[in-house]
């Protein structure tokens, strides 16, 4: 059958918005409790909340264990960080502990008990001064010291967002902190800026976790820490057994003898390492390589409690590995190999393990993420859980093709390129596609290869997409996340613009309908895209999402304080080097911008507050440059709900159908003042 013949950009696509929102976001944090899965899950529709889900041991249908509006997330380093655990009883069913992102007290539930209504574990925020957090939990049911939480605790101190300290505490099972501070056990000081929650050994005697301090990031730097757990459940000889300024590792688990993993960047890339710690102090060998290879078998430590690989029954080990991508891959410690398993996935992300068995989040670039389940006796896999299911024809659904673009002075930029996809209609001859290019956030992120129903959105439309991961992405080794060391708004933007102008060298995309867009970090590139010389006249418009837009402010008192010294190393020493804050931020280049952009913010974000945004266009009104405005109440660092995601999309396609001159009739009009 002939394909109707049309401009890109007017194409018609079952793919609204609508349907972009609903499939926002992913399965998140699995863990196990006994033989049963558990993990977070994203519900747009519900006011953005995450559910927490539950399938049942020997088939099931996977349920959400409580209702709306209980909404299983924290704050600690406001990212977040794994919040909930649970652990099984004899005779009364498992026993959960959660975090509620409503008041960020953590609560326990016991499911299958009459009375299944979740009960305070910690005292609510008007009763301490400054408000308590906490993640990373593990739940002891039978500790040294009686049933316990063992997790991290965030305590506020002041006013200021970095007036703050972070300690490994330990809450009672029994509720009896919820009106009393004072009954939480701290289990370490707080002489670390920043700590993970505490691993425990197999025999219960020793823990290990991770901690960093500024201005370390930690894909910097961290230690790894462990310490003897006495019999009356405190950490006695707490020491550093590995890690450093210049190391960074991303995980520590316990091996089932004993010894320690690492997720270790030493030799360059995140790789496998086992420490012996009986036998540290005397053997050199005693830390080795599990399989050295130029690849990463974790990524940036953005959420306390990520997870990218875990210990099986009898030695092997699940693991996320790639170079660009994450698989999963079975690895004996002893012999150093590697087996992949099968499967049309191509992108994994969470991983937890029972028994035999591996459970992970995975992806690909016609399916979006699944829970899946790994029997390692026999190879076989399948979706226990969040099935993909194709809500259109998958013939709307994009083609991508990984590239490897070359930037100033010859470096690769690695990407993904999403062309144009329709089944049933294509251009006319001879015309060149409207592209945008897509920064990712992080910057130390990376954006993986999967079917994303915003993308498809676009490129069913006839609007092509490349994500660019950009110098300074994880995924690539530590000497390419260095690239944007003291170089972010110059490597980046750079990159972004490198791959835009080879695309439209090529032939693949119209040089004059050339877009860029991001949110965080990513709106930070697509600002200092629209003002710096480096990508001058190249983009027709551009997408600002939630970004920074002044370096001095945001690293002073504008920020929260995990990232509140990350500029440090992405920009320079502020007290070094003041006038590289000034000269690389858009808000004192405001003159530059002459193409129309959109700039959308949630009101209550903490992290890129929306004071930049109004600086930013006090500077630009009366430059006649046309632009939209668009906060959004209630929203925080990116868009959870679905009426923002709704109308965040269609007013991303307006701007682009007013700027590119496309003819549609089904796009709201977008006010761009002037």
């Amino acid at each position: 059958m002939a394909k109707t013949i049309a401009p890109y950009g007017s194409w018609p696509s079952p793919i609204d918005a609508a349907l972009v929102a609903s499939h926002d976001g992913r399965p998140e944090y699995l863990g196990t409790v006994g033989e049963e899965v558990w993990w977070t899950e994203p519900r747009p529709e519900e006011g953005g909340r995450r559910a927490l889900m539950r399938l049942p041991a020997g088939g099931g249908e996977a349920h959400s264990v409580l209702p709306a509006p209980w909404n299983v997330r924290n704050r600690v380093i406001e990212y977040g960080g794994r919040p909930w655990a649970g652990a099984t009883r004899t005779d009364d069913g498992p026993l959960v502990v959660f975090t509620h992102f409503a008041d960020q007290r953590l609560y326990a539930v016991a499911p299958d008990s009459p009375e299944q209504k979740p009960w305070p574990l910690t005292p609510a925020a008007q009763l301490v001064p400054g408000g308590l957090r906490w993640c990373d939990p593990v739940v002891l049911t039978e500790g040294p010291a009686g049933p316990e939480v063992w997790c991290v605790l965030e305590e506020f101190t002041g006013e200021g967002p970095t007036d703050l300290r972070r300690v490994i505490a330990a809450v009672p099972l029994d509720g009896s902190a919820a009106e009393d501070r004072s009954v939480v056990r701290e289990l370490t000081d707080d002489a670390s800026r920043f700590v993970t929650g505490p691993r425990l050994s197999p025999n219960g005697t020793r823990a290990a976790w991770l901690a960093w301090d500024h201005p370390a990031m930690p894909w910097d730097g961290t230690r790894v820490m462990t310490a003897r757990v006495t019999d009356t459940g405190r950490f006695e000889d707490v020491r550093t057994v590995a890690g450093g300024p210049e190391e960074s590792v991303a995980q520590v688990e316990w091996a089932p003898d004993g010894a320690l993993l690492l997720a270790s960047d030493e030799s360059g890339w995140w790789n496998l390492q086992r420490l012996d710690l009986d036998a540290a102090a005397s053997d050199p060998g005693a830390r080795r390589d599990l399989c050295p290879r130029e690849e990463e078998f974790a990524a940036g430590l953005w959420r306390i409690g990520q997870t990218w690989f875990e210990p099986l029954d009898g030695g092997l080990i699940a693991a996320l590995h790639g170079k660009g991508s994450m698989r999963l891959g079975i690895l004996d410690p002893q012999t150093g190999e590697l087996a992949d398993t099968t499967g049309p996935w191509t992108e994994w992300a969470d991983l937890a393990t029972a028994g035999t068995r591996v459970i992970g989040v995975a992806a690909g670039p016609q399916t979006s993420y699944e829970v899946v389940e790994i029997d390692t006796r026999t190879g076989h896999s399948r979706v226990v859980a969040a099935h993909h299911k194709d809500a259109v024809d998958p013939a709307h659904y994009p083609q991508p093709q990984e590239r490897t673009f070359t930037g100033p002075d010859g470096r690769d930029i690695h990407a993904q390129v999403y062309p144009p996809h329709h089944p049933g209609y294509e251009a006319p001859e001879g015309e060149a596609p409207p592209y945008v290019v897509w920064a990712h956030g992080g910057p130390t992120g990376r954006a993986p290869l999967v079917l994303d129903l915003e993308i498809a959105y676009f490129t069913s439309r006839g609007i092509g997409v490349v994500e660019v991961n950009y110098g300074g992405s994880t995924g690539y080794g530590r000497a390419y996340r260095n690239r944007l060391r003291e170089q972010w708004g110059v490597v980046d933007v750079e990159d972004c613009a490198a791959a835009a102008r080879q695309l439209a060298a090529e032939g693949e995309a119209d040089p004059a309908r050339l877009a860029v867009r991001g949110g965080s970090a990513g709106g930070w590139t697509t600002a200092v895209s629209l003002t710096s010389p480096a990508a001058e006249g190249l983009y027709a418009c551009g997408t600002i999402s939630y970004p920074i837009l002044d370096l001095t402010g945001w690293a002073t008192d504008e920020t929260h304080d995990f990232e509140s010294q990350y500029l440090e190393s992405l920009v320079g020493p502020l007290t070094s080097v003041p006038d590289r804050y000034r000269d690389r931020s858009p808000l004192h280049h405001a003159d530059r911008i002459s193409v129309p952009f959109l700039l959308l913010q949630g009101l209550d974000d903490v992290i890129c507050p929306p004071v930049q945004c109004e600086r930013f266009l006090a500077e630009v009104d009366g430059s006649r440059v046309p632009y939209a405005y668009l906060t959004f109440e209630g929203e925080g660092h990116g868009f959870r709900r679905a009426e923002t995601i709704i109308r965040a999309t269609e007013s991303e396609l307006a701007l682009y159908v007013q700027t590119f001159g496309i003819t549609r009739d089904d796009v709201p009009v977008l006010e761009l003042d002037r």
